[in-house]
């Protein structure tokens, strides 16, 4: 089985082959995934990495609260992500 962290408050410029090669150092990588802004193509500053469980709470315990080219990293264990309320589009036609 494998666990999702979540890791923020990357630096911008942070490449997932530099996320991968920190939690490395602690485990078994699955994946590394950066998010980045759906308009701008911007980094967002958080991503989440996949590890399998048995590492999983090792990394987190190493590399919460480290500094990583400048920033103070948060790292937990990822929660599912919650349902947001979907809005009618404003404006249009009332026919």
């Amino acid at each position: 089985m494998s666990k999702s962290l979540y890791v923020g408050n990357l630096p911008w410029a942070a490449t997932e082959e530099e996320v991968r090669n920190l939690f490395a150092n602690y485990g078994e990588v699955i994946s590394v995934n950066l998010i980045s802004d759906r308009e701008t193509g911007r980094a967002r500053g958080f991503g989440f990495v996949e590890m399998k469980d048995e590492d999983a709470a090792a990394a987190i315990e190493a590399t919460d609260g480290v500094n990583f080219n400048g920033r103070t990293l948060k790292v937990n264990e990822a929660r599912p992500r919650e349902e947001r309320p979907r809005f009618a589009p404003r404006g249009g036609s009332r026919y």
